[in-house]
């Protein structure tokens, strides 16, 4: 019985992600209407929030890569910053046109190679980062949330909101990140929890579409750092001069 129910439990999930997957194919064409109509009525104040709001958004991923990845280079095996960013240009460049960190995987794999990393450390590292290690997406989360708020005037402010909403950016990056159409499931959450009205709904998706290049580009290339901080814990703090040696 136990195991028949599991099968039922497994087709239902199926059905469930199968429908979602359809619903996403239509949901940019009632999502572009909905904010084609948001435009018309709020015209200049909103293509404004959205400049600013990118205009925060686009330097500060720039920012985290160029301070964050070499500390990470560092810890993970002595590598000097300026080396350790060389190699995840590749992968960078590559999640930006792709916009998906599965499709930048091969060019995370050749760099990773090249770093040193064991072979079987990044086949299986950088396969699970493609898809639970969103550290992009949690900033762009946070930028979303902080955006409603603004937009409707409500204080971004409180322990509460706080903790909240960084829960709501792990969740976005890790849980939702492998389930068809989880970028929009995770926006619709936020919409829900904190009580926003339905026409915030197109306003963070728009917001989504425009942030996910740098979101990609954060997520893809730090599979790279990851897989060098894992190479650190299992094979010591000289494992680079070793494999490269």
């Amino acid at each position: 019985m136990k195991i028949q129910e599991r099968v039922k439990d497994c087709m239902e999930t199926e059905v469930f992600l199968k429908i979602i997957g359809l619903l996403m194919y239509y949901a940019p064409i009632g999502l572009g209407a909905y904010f084609a109509a948001l435009v018309g009525e709020h015209g200049k104040e909103l293509i404004g929030s959205y400049a600013r709001a990118l205009a925060i958004y686009y330097p500060l991923c720039f920012v985290y890569m160029a301070t964050a990845f070499p500390v990470y280079a560092y810890i993970s095996g002595g590598m000097n910053g300026i080396k350790a960013l060389k190699h995840v240009i590749s992968p960078a460049v590559t999640a930006v046109a792709t916009q998906s960190s599965i499709a930048t995987l091969p060019v995370n794999l050749e760099a990773c190679e090249n770093i040193g990393v064991p072979k079987d450390i990044r086949e299986i590292v950088l396969p699970i980062g493609a898809t639970a290690h969103m550290d992009g997406t949690v900033l762009s989360t946070i930028l979303k949330i902080s955006f409603l708020f603004g937009i409707f005037q409500i204080p971004f402010a409180g322990v509460g909101t706080y903790v909240s909403a960084i829960m709501l950016a792990i969740a976005g990056g890790v849980v939702m990140s492998g389930v068809p159409g989880g970028g929009l499931i995770g926006e619709m959450l936020i919409v829900t929890m904190y009580g926003f009205p339905p026409e915030a709904f197109p306003i963070i998706a728009t917001i989504g579409y425009l942030v996910d290049p740098p979101a990609t580009m954060i997520n893809a290339s730090g599979d790279t750092l990851a897989s060098m901080l894992v190479t650190r814990f299992v094979e010591g703090k000289d494992w680079m001069k070793r494999n490269l040696g």
